[in-house]
């Protein structure tokens, strides 16, 4: 009970007061959607995305496993979750937005403190789910980008509409420089730091503004699949992984947990950015992290029982 209210007070619920500002703002002042996803991705996406690849010294003997897992699960979420869209018959853009809302998850600013917060006296168990957070980055902007833009374009089309999102060369960028242990001088590294800082209430708010006039009269069966996709299958999926892996410890438990958290932020940006589905893909994220405060607390006690 103590972790329930410690997830909710530390971590959930500033988490809804920047989105239900969002909401209030958007409601009063009436924002230009498109410039906001327009801030997003071509500015504050980057930013983020460059800082957590050159900040991160991912290491240690655990990494194989972590990445082992971590692609196992993500191949089955992917597999299984075109499967769904394509039996129950969604359009591609409605399919795209549910296979991201379900591969996708928000690992950064709810899963790092979450983390954090359940393995304060255990460094290794933050520090996996900074390799979590890393991974789910790159898969965002690969797969998930991909993904969205695919729905429009095709082939060639769809690569080149791909290769004009700034984020990519961030990622690029950010690793090279990583890699060869290049040092920023203060001056740059200052308002990059600044900008990437700023993504987490930017964004939140941007889907505050997405869910302004959301109307949730009934639970829809896209809705219902992508939480159960999300919430309830992921973590199942991780605990055959991780007794099939037969990993243990603060391993076992750091990604058991990590496999619980609610819908990445960015599956609604890019829905936003690219038309597909905008709204579904809000009430998504919105649904799936109010919902989380029951699943992810369960998850955290179940994987120190089971781990």
């Amino acid at each position: 009970m103590e972790v329930f209210f410690l997830i909710l007070l530390n971590v959930v619920l500033p988490v809804f007061l920047l989105i239900a500002a969002g909401v209030l703002l958007h409601r009063k002042f009436k924002f230009d959607m498109s410039t906001l996803s327009k801030l997003n991705t071509y500015f504050l996406m980057p930013a983020v995305g460059f800082v957590n690849i050159y900040q991160n010294n991912v290491g240690g003997k655990t990494l194989v496993h972590i990445i082992g897992f971590l692609v196992i699960q993500c191949t089955c979420l992917m597999i299984i979750s075109a499967v769904i869209s394509k039996a129950a018959k969604f359009d591609n853009g409605l399919s795209s937005t549910f296979k991201n809302s379900i591969v996708l998850n928000n690992s950064g600013n709810f899963g790092l403190p979450v983390s954090q917060l359940v393995f304060q006296h255990n460094p290794l168990g933050a520090s996996i789910q900074i390799v979590v957070m890393i991974f789910q980055n790159l898969l965002t902007y690969t797969y998930g980008l991909f993904n969205s833009v695919s729905v429009e374009q095709r082939g060639f089309s769809a690569l080149k509409e791909f290769l004009k999102n700034p984020v990519i060369y961030a990622f690029i960028l950010g690793l090279i420089l990583h890699s060869c242990d290049v040092k920023i001088p203060n001056f740059i590294w200052t308002p990059i730091d600044n900008t990437s800082n700023a993504f987490l209430a930017v964004a939140l708010v941007t889907l505050g503004a997405q869910s302004a006039y959301i109307k949730i009269r009934q639970l829809s069966l896209p809705l219902f699949l992508s939480l159960f996709g999300r919430l309830i299958l992921s973590p199942l999926i991780a605990m055959a992984i991780i007794t099939t892996l037969n990993l243990e410890g603060t391993t076992a438990q750091a990604l058991f947990i990590a496999s619980s958290f609610p819908t990445s932020r960015n599956s609604a940006l890019f829905a936003l950015e690219y038309g597909n589905h905008p709204e579904f893909a809000a009430q998504v994220v919105l649904m799936s992290t109010i919902l989380s405060m029951i699943t992810v607390t369960t998850t955290v006690y179940l994987s120190g029982i089971l781990f």
